[in-house]
Order: structure tokens, then sequence, then C-alpha cells
């Protein structure tokens, strides 16, 4: 996944005469060279840039890394660490301070860093000697690189041992809140993912970080982002917490057609879990980082959609106009339905996705793909324009993410969905030729609470074809939610889209449960 197209730039700005020249990898390096830059910053120097490159044939030139590096196995790469952990800023007295990934395994194209301080950036010069590693033939390889930067991360000031984002591969990054645990990535861009099989992966080759005042409690962070397709820049503004947030504000440039942009794109993963269980041949109850996806669509509904591994790719599509926001989400955060004390997966954020500005029309896009273990992520969600983008056109973006365990929006009265089921549908002990298949579906909170349990409650159910049986809703004692189930009993083979909520006296209960079921997916 993270050895991707891509072009490995090398940014020397000149102050003589006030020109910008971008020039090819490697020629900053060249006998008699400088071996470090020094230019004038400011934010719309990535902007210029970024147009800049669109006007350009793409290229993804650039040297090939020694063996040593591409093929070491998982406990190699780790076994990189730098020298000082935060080196970076850890005697300015601010509350950040960073270190560098090395290029290794999967991650095989370099990245530019440069230091921002008081409008002047400095390029920071790749050194082995940053790092210790833990094989002398790996040690002998990174000394044939000019630049063996992958990527960095960040610390706050709160923990200085264990760093709270961190940018890694493509266009991906992730960060924590205050489970101090990482899960799912953000990407910088998506394009074509549901046009399976023409997806391309943007990748950040440039970044500038700000170096932040002694007082100051956020850390900029820029990037140039570059593919085949498109050329962009961003500016991140992140601050670390309970919930890790981050201002984006993203001008991308099209370099050629693009049929699908991705804006905001999440990365996450799901193996198996309550509703799906085809793959588990494990201890564990359950295994992912996400268990669905969560949207506020513009016209206010609350909208809850379980995913799953499926046997096929599939792509889902939900139209909106002006969305609120939306995210994969973890909501179920109990540990023993996981039973994992090694990575656990009860405390993996979610990552929530606000628009900062009128994002007109398009649609939230979920994809999900087949997962043959816990360690391919197969899922992803993004906001799609209506409209693409034609060479030479210009797009700005602005949102924010949020990475935290809590729920991204309070649902103020409305309750929750908390677990979806499946199983085979019917009467046990009563054979049926077509028993279908049954979904049970647990609300919790909002006004549930306060129900008697002889409350006239109405589920509303819909789905898209077949028919719907044995319908019923009832207070679950155990939880003080409520509890829907039906059987859907299938007419042929397509897939079965399903909609449903509770409500009494014509009011919505709770938020909107989807479900997308393929009555010939193989189940256990």
């Amino acid at each position: 996944m993270y050895d991707l197209p891509s072009r490995r730039l090398f940014l020397q700005a000149m102050l003589a005469g006030g020109s910008l020249s971008l020039l090819p990898a490697g020629c900053a390096f060249a006998a008699g060279g400088p071996t470090e830059t020094h230019y004038t910053f400011d934010d719309m120097l990535p902007v210029r840039l970024a147009q800049a490159l669109a006007a350009r044939p793409y290229s993804d030139s650039g040297p090939d890394l020694p063996e040593d590096l591409t093929d070491m196995d998982y406990d190699s790469y780790q076994a990189i660490r730098p020298r000082k952990k935060g080196f970076l800023w850890a005697q300015a007295g601010t509350e950040f301070r960073i270190d560098m990934f090395h290029l290794g395994r999967g991650f095989r194209k370099p990245v530019e860093l440069h230091v921002v301080d008081n409008g002047v950036a400095r390029r920071i010069d790749y050194s082995p000697d940053l790092f210790r590693y833990g094989a002398e033939d790996i040690r002998a390889a990174s000394d044939q690189l000019e630049n063996g930067f992958a990527g960095f991360r960040a610390y706050y000031a709160a923990d200085w041992e264990r760093d709270f984002i961190a940018f890694l591969g493509a266009s991906y990054f992730r960060a924590v809140g205050g489970s101090k645990q990482y899960g799912l990535s953000a990407r910088g861009l998506a394009v074509n993912t549901s046009l399976f099989g023409k997806e391309e992966f943007p990748r950040f080759t440039t970044f500038w970080l700000e170096k932040p005042g002694i007082e100051e409690h956020s850390l900029i962070v820029h990037a140039l982002l570059d593919s085949p397709s498109v050329t962009g820049t961003y500016r991140f503004t992140i601050r670390p917490g309970g919930t890790t947030s981050i201002d984006v504000d993203a001008t991308i440039f099209a370099r050629k057609e693009v049929e699908e942009l991705g804006i905001a794109p999440i990365t996450s993963m799901y193996f198996y879990g309550e509703n799906d269980y085809r793959a588990r041949n494990d201890f564990r109850p359950e295994v992912h980082d996400s268990d669905g996806l969560y949207m506020v669509k513009g016209n206010g509904e609350h909208v809850w959609r379980p995913v799953e591994n499926p046997s096929s790719p599939r792509a889902s599509f939900f139209g909106d106009r002006k969305p609120a926001g939306f995210g994969l989400c973890q909501r179920d955060r109990q540990f023993d339905h996981y039973q994992d004390d090694g990575v656990y997966y009860d405390r993996r954020p979610n990552l929530w996705v606000e628009p900062s500005e009128d994002w007109g029309d398009g649609d939230v896009v979920l994809v999900e793909l087949p997962a043959g273990d816990e360690t391919e992520d197969n899922l992803a969600a993004y906001w799609r324009p209506k409209e693409g983008l034609k060479p030479g056109q210009k797009q700005r973006f602005r949102y924010a993410l949020h990475f935290g365990a809590g729920q991204p929006v309070e649902l103020a009265h409305l309750a929750s969905v908390v677990a979806t089921r499946t199983g085979i549908g019917g009467v046990p002990g009563q054979k049926a030729e077509n028993p279908g298949r049954k979904f049970v579906v647990d609300f919790q909170g909002g006004s549930l609470p306060m129900l008697s349990k002889d409350a006239s409650i109405q589920p509303q159910v819909s789905v898209t074809s077949g028919k719907i049986s044995a319908l019923a809703v009832r207070q679950n004692l155990e939880t003080g939610g409520w509890r829907m189930n039906f059987d859907c009993l299938p007419d042929g083979d397509d897939d079965v889209e399903m909609h449903a909520f509770l409500e009494i006296d014509g009011r919505p209960l709770t938020e909107t449960w989807l479900y997308r079921w393929n009555p010939s997916e193989k189940t256990v």
C-alpha cells in the first residue's frame, strides 16, 4: 500500500532576485552544491509551488533503495529508531518535539523536511547518524542514501515518550486522542477510489514544520502533494488533547481530468464483528478498528451504517447537500467484546470530519474491500463532490478532523445504534424452505430510558427488495435500551438496502440505521 506512484521533489528557493525554482531530485546534493538551504517562507509558497508543478508533466524519477532496506522484515524496520526521541526542538522550550521515520520496507519514497522559524525555512539534512540500526548491513545501506527520511512524528509536552501524530507513507497520517492508541488513518486526498482498478495514491513529497512559540499549543505543518492527476498544498493546524483536532486548508490543482475526487478520506480496518462472523477463526470475539460509518446530513438527520468485510469489493454512496460531518467510528468500547490485551481494539480512536464551509452537493462514499486478516486496511470513507476536476482546474476545501474516543456529535434526544447482529431467519425448531436472514438492532440512549415498557414505539423499516416479516420492538431490560428485530426474505441475489428507525407519535426516537445485505454472501 505504501510503495505508491509518486515524484521525489527537492525544493530550493533562492533569495537572489526573489526567484523560486523547483529542481529535480538530487541536484542540490551534487559535488560542490549546498549542504543546507535557507529561504524565505510564507503560507502562499506551497500554493505557488503546487500550481507551478501542476503545469508540468508528472515524473516518478528517483533512485532505487538498496535491497537491504527494501527486503527487511517488520521487526528489522521497527528496530530503526531515532537516536534521541523528539530531538528537534528538544532544547527550544516549546510544547512540541519532532523526530523522523527512516526509509525502508514498504516506505520507499523519501520526503523533504523543512523547519520554518521566523519566516525563514531551513531544510533538515539527512544523516544515518540520526538513527540507531538493529543490523550492520542495514546501517551500511543507509550510508548510500542522499535522503533517508520517510516521514515524521510529533510529541507533545504532556508525554514526551509517546508520539501523538505521525505522517508516514503516501499522504497518510494518523493521530491519537486521550486513549493514546493509534488506529485508523486520514489521507490528504483520494483519487478514483471507488473506480476499482483506477485508484491512484497522491503523495506528500515535501513538509514545512513551523517552529511553535514558547506558549503556543498548536503545531502548524504545510505539505506539498503530487500525483499523476493532481498536485496540492495542505496547511494543518494540529491541537493535541483528549480529542486531537486538526484544521485542514487544502488547495487542489488538476494536472489532468479527475473523475472522482475524494475529500478528507479516512482509511480503516474491519476484519469481523458481531454482524459478520464469516472470517472468524480466532479466539477474539471481534477484530476491527472501526465498526461503522456515522453521518450527520445537511438536513440534520443522524445516520449509522455498520460496516462489513465483504467477499468482493463494493462501494456505497450516500447523497447529501452541505453535510454537517461524517466519520468512521469504533462505538463498541467494551474490552470483553474484543479480548485483545495486546493491541486494544476497544481503545481505537474515531475520526470525525467536520466541513468548515459549504461543500455543496455530493456523496459520502463508503468503500468496503475483502480482508484476509487484520493487517489489511479494507475500509475507506470520504466526501465526493458532485463534479470532478478538469485539467487546470483549482478547488479549495477547508475542514476539521477530530481523533478521539468520544461520540463525535451529541445526539441530544436521539438514541444511538449500539449493536447490529445477524443470523438465520425464522423460528427455532421450525424449518422453512427460505428462512431469510434475521437482523437484530439495539438502540440505547436519548429518551429511551424514560419510556415505560408499554410505550407505543413503532419501528419503521424499509428494504429495496424482498419482504419483511416478524418485525418486533421491545424494551431491553439488560441495557435500558430498546431492541428491534425482523427477518428479511430476499427475492433474488441482488444487494438489499435497509433503512430503519424507531419513532413514537410520529416523532423519531433514534438515529437512522442503514444496512447493506447481499443474500448470496456465504455465512457461517
